[in-house]
């Protein structure tokens, strides 16, 4: 006796990537608006305008007192990472390393005062943690000696960029994976520092990774396009050229890493996330609401920065 035939399923490698893509277009949709609500692009460009206004007149400065083995490390430093070479390599040599006009015209009461403003940057940065978290503004008395150290810090970490990025003469490979995890590993700690340790370290992970991954991608395809766009701005504008073709590539830069800090905390303030860490973070507020977070009040399966 025959049988009729019925419909034949599906195959499943379909079902398995129609569930995916569902998954995927959901977590992007509820992605995206959390971007549009962090205003991740005004943040990328003023943390570029801060970077651009009070960082580099910090880095001129210390270029400008510090020794002529430090001056090469950091001139190779900047080399490095953005790729420049040949006569636009000289020209951002002679604007930021002119030492002898700069020291004279500055001083020691005028260094101080670049470093003092220099802290607009890591302000900016501190507020651009605290909204991709939810958190309110620290107290400035707790976290003031904390935008010096990170200026220390990033100065520190900027003189190694040459060495680093060539694997410490072991290769490009070596030079890339250094660099990844450098990055991580900074982005990471500025993080906890900047935040005043009110997240703790497994949460402030992902943003890291993204952030750091992110950069120092973005900072190797530089390498390809930076020199050719350096040269050719400088060709066409004098001088003033390529400062806006830095000032397009720092808010680039500032682009990716603050997407990657907000995505980093969604991902951290998930619920699978969050299962897998017996212990999850937890938030710590300053003041009296500390006393919430330390009873378990602050987790993974809440929107971060939130109260009871």
């Amino acid at each position: 006796m025959s049988r009729t035939p019925g419909p034949e399923p599906p195959p499943r490698g379909g079902a398995l990537r129609r569930g995916a893509a569902g998954l995927w277009s959901g977590r992007a949709a509820r992605l995206l608006p959390r971007l549009l609500a962090l205003n991740v692009l005004e943040g990328a460009i003023r943390l570029a305008a801060q970077a651009f206004l009070t960082a580099l007149p910090l880095l001129m400065t210390v270029a400008a007192f510090a020794p002529h083995q430090l001056q090469q490390m950091l001139s190779e430093s900047l080399a490095a990472v953005l790729g420049l070479h040949g006569q636009t390599l000289d020209e951002v040599r002679r604007t930021y390393f002119a030492g002898g006009p700069v020291r004279g015209s500055v001083g020691g009461l005028g260094a101080l005062l670049v470093l003092l403003s220099a802290t607009a940057f890591t302000r900016a940065l501190q507020a651009v943690c605290e909204r991709c978290w939810s958190l309110a503004r620290a107290p400035i008395r707790s976290v003031a000696w904390r935008w010096l150290l990170w200026l220390i810090v990033w100065l520190a970490v900027l003189l190694v960029q040459a060495p680093l990025r060539s694997g410490f003469g072991g290769g490009p490979v070596p030079g890339l994976l250094l660099s990844a995890l450098s990055s991580t590993l900074l982005w990471w700690w500025s993080q906890h520092l900047l935040l005043g340790g009110r997240i703790g370290w497994p949460g402030l992970l992902p943003g890291a990774v993204l952030a750091g991954a992110g950069t120092v991608v973005l900072s190797w395809g530089a390498r390809l396009v930076m020199p050719t766009a350096m040269q050719r701005s400088l060709d066409e504008f004098g001088p003033l050229g390529p400062v806006f073709t830095f000032q397009s590539w720092l808010i680039s830069v500032f682009l990716v890493a603050v997407s990657g800090l907000a995505l980093g905390a969604t991902i951290a303030s998930s619920a699978w996330y969050g299962g897998i860490h017996a212990h999850p973070h937890r938030v710590r507020p300053h003041g009296p609401h500390r006393a919430h977070a330390e009873n378990g009040t602050g987790g993974l399966g809440r929107e971060p920065g939130t109260e009871e």
